[in-house]
C-alpha cells in the first residue's frame, strides 16, 4: 500500500461517504432557490413561515449533531448513519404529503433529525490512515460544495415540472439511495478513529466556547450561514419583480456560483503562498458586503442582482472552504472532533436562524430590509476578524504510541515535546495515541520512534 497516496479502499470510502454526504445535503439544499416561489399555495404561507421552513432543519441538525456523533461511537457508525437517512426520507414524505405550511415545517424539522455529520466524518476517520485522512476529508467537503452548486440547478428546474411535492418526494428518494450506498458500498469500519480526532466531547465543549480565536470561526460560520438563509427567503422573490421568470431561476444561480468558485481560486492561491489567509479572509467579507448592499439598493435592477449575485457567492465559497481548515489551525491539539462539534453546531443554529429573521425581515420591512440587516451581521462579523490571529502552518499528525501507564504517557509527551519540529504534543493512555502539531522541520521517523520505544 503507498503511503503517499489513496488505497483502493480509501477511495472507495472517500467517493461513497461524499456520495452520501452529498446526496443528503442536496436534498436539504434544493428548496431554498424555489421555496419562497413554489409554495405560495400552501395554506398558512407567508414571509415568515417561509423562513422558519426553510431553517427548520438547521434546529434540529444543531441540537442533535453532537448526540448523533456520541450515538455512533457507542452503536457503530452504519447503523447511526442509516438511521440518520431513514428519518431524512421520512420528513420528506411529511412535507411532500402536506398542503399546510405547518407541515413542511415539520417535515424539515424531522429531516434535520437525521443529523449524521458527524458520524459520517467518523466513519471515514475509521476507514482511513492518518496520512490520507486530510485528503478523504477534502473530497467530502469537496462533494458538499458540488452538491449546493448542483441544487441551485437541480431544484428549480424540478419544481418546474413537478411543484414543491415532487421536490419533497425527490429528496426521499435521493435519502433511499444514499442508505443503498451506506449499505453496499462503504466498507465496514474494524476499529475506531481516535475520538479526539473525530467526536465531540462534551466536557470539553465549554473550553472550546470559551477559547477566543474558535470563537471568531464559531461565530462566524453562525452568521455566514444565518444570511445565506435569509438571503434565499428574499432573493427569489427580488428576481421575480426584476424579471426573471421563476423557471429561470436555475440559469442565473448555476453559472454564478461555477463562476465565483473560479475567482475563489486566486484567493485561496495568494492566501497560502503569501501566507495571508487572513486578509484574504477580509476580503472575502467585503465581496459579500458589497453585494448584499448591491441587492438592497438595486433591487429591481436584474444585471445589477446577478453581479451581485456572483460577488456574494465568492465570497462565501472562500469563507465555506477556509473556515473548516482555520478550526483545524486554531484548535488545541487532540481536540479537532470538539471543535468541530461546535462548529457544526454553530453552522446549522445559524441556518435556522437565518430563516427566522429572513422571514420576519421581509414580513416587516422587504427584501431590501432583509439584506441590510444581513450586511449588519457581515460587518459585525467583519469587525471580529480584526481580533483574529494569523494561523500558524502547522501540520497535525495522530500516532499509535505503545503506552504501559500514565507514568509512561508522560514520559513519551515529554519526549516528543523536546524533538524539532514539534509545536504541541499530547498523549493519551485511554486511546493509546499521541497527538502532535508540527512544522516543516518535524522528522515523523523520530517520533515513531519515542511511541515505540520508550521505556
Amino acid at each position: 500500500m503507498a503511503s503517499n497516496g489513496l488505497s483502493g479502499m480509501e477511495k472507495k470510502v472517500a467517493f461513497s461517504l461524499a456520495s452520501v454526504f452529498g446526496l443528503r445535503m442536496m436534498g436539504l439544499f434544493m428548496i431554498m432557490p424555489v421555496f419562497a416561489l413554489y409554495g405560495q399555495h400552501l395554506e398558512g404561507f407567508s414571509p415568515l413561515w417561509v423562513g422558519i421552513a426553510i431553517g427548520a432543519y438547521g434546529l434540529t441538525q444543531a441540537i442533535l449533531q453532537i448526540p448523533m456523533g456520541i450515538l455512533s461511537d457507542k452503536y457503530g457508525r452504519k447503523p447511526i448513519i442509516m438511521a440518520g437517512l431513514v428519518l431524512f426520507a421520512i420528513g420528506s414524505l411529511i412535507a411532500a404529503s402536506s398542503d399546510h405550511i405547518y407541515g413542511v415545517v415539520f417535515g424539515r424539522a424531522v429531516q434535520g433529525m437525521g443529523a449524521i455529520a458527524a458520524a459520517v466524518l467518523a466513519l471515514a476517520a475509521d476507514l482511513t490512515r492518518d496520512e490520507q485522512r486530510t485528503k478523504v476529508m477534502a473530497v467530502i467537503g469537496m462533494c458538499i460544495g458540488f452538491s449546493f452548486a448542483l441544487s441551485l440547478l437541480v431544484g428549480p428546474i424540478v419544481a418546474q415540472y413537478v411543484g414543491l411535492t415532487g421536490l419533497f418526494l425527490l429528496t426521499a428518494v435521493l435519502a433511499v439511495v444514499g442508505i443503498l450506498i451506506v449499505q453496499f458500498f462503504v466498507p465496514n469500519p474494524i476499529s475506531h478513529a481516535p475520538k479526539g480526532d473525530t467526536l465531540a466531547t462534551p466536557a470539553k465543549l465549554k473550553k472550546m466556547l470559551l477559547d477566543p480565536q474558535l470563537f471568531r470561526l464559531d461565530a462566524g460560520i453562525f452568521i455566514l450561514h444565518l444570511v445565506l438563509t435569509a438571503v434565499f427567503v428574499a432573493l427569489p422573490l427580488d428576481l421575480v419583480d426584476a424579471g426573471l421568470v421563476k423557471e429561470k431561476h436555475w440559469m442565473l444561480y448555476f453559472p454564478a456560483f461555477v463562476g465565483a468558485f473560479f475567482l475563489m481560486v486566486p484567493l485561496i492561491i495568494i492566501g497560502v503562498k503569501k501566507n495571508n489567509t487572513k486578509t484574504m479572509f477580509q476580503i472575502s467579507l467585503l465581496l459579500m458586503i458589497a453585494s448584499l448592499g448591491a441587492m438592497g439598493i438595486f433591487a429591481d435592477n436584474l444585471w445589477v442582482l446577478s453581479a451581485a449575485v456572483l460577488f456574494f457567492f465568492t465570497g462565501f465559497n472562500y469563507l465555506e472552504a477556509s473556515l473548516p481548515s482555520l478550526i483545524a489551525k486554531f484548535c488545541p491539539v487532540g481536540d479537532k472532533g470538539s471543535a468541530m462539534g461546535v462548529y457544526s453546531t454553530s453552522q446549522f443554529l445559524g441556518a435556522f436562524c437565518g430563516g427566522m429573521l429572513g422571514g420576519g425581515a421581509y414580513q416587516l420591512v422587504g427584501a431590501s430590509g432583509v439584506f441590510f440587516v444581513a450586511l449588519g451581521l457581515m460587518v459585525l462579523w467583519l469587525l471580529l476578524t480584526f481580533g483574529m490571529a494569523k494561523p500558524v502552518l502547522l501540520k497535525s499528525y495522530t500516532l499509535e504510541a505503545n503506552i504501559k501507564d500514565k507514568p509512561h504517557a508522560q514520559t513519551m509527551a515529554s519526549q516528543l515535546s523536546q524533538l524539532t519540529g514539534v509545536a504541541e504534543a499530547i498523549v493519551v493512555l485511554e486511546d493509546k495515541v499521541a497527538y502532535l502539531k508540527v512544522n516543516d522541520d518535524f522528522n515523523l521517523s523520530e517520533a515513531r520512534a519515542v511511541l515505540g520505544s520508550v521505556n
